[in-house]
């Protein structure tokens, strides 16, 4: 989940295994990246300040099996958040 209260945004559930918050007032926006490298596709999601420099990236792993095939469960994750909140998502 991803919600904000007052200058906080937390990223994760206070329950779940980790969680993360951020202070809002440096950070505008956050965006869903998948960058292409030279034998995978790298997934993530970075968090940019008003000069739109990265502050921030949390980046999706164990995409891929033993044999570099993409996982299609962990894929449909990753979209299902990219989906749900939006490709580019300003604070």
């Amino acid at each position: 989940t991803i919600r904000q209260k007052e200058q906080w945004i937390t990223i994760g559930d206070n329950d779940g295994p980790a969680h993360i918050h951020i202070n809002s007032k440096i950070i505008k926006s956050a965006e869903f990246i998948q960058e292409e490298k030279p034998d995978r596709i790298s997934f993530s999601v970075r968090f940019f300040d008003e000069n739109k420099d990265r502050v921030i990236a949390a980046f999706f792993t164990k995409m891929y099996d033993a044999s570099k095939h993409l996982i299609p469960m962990r894929k449909e994750l990753y979209d299902s958040l990219n989906q749900k909140y939006s490709s580019k998502i300003n604070f």
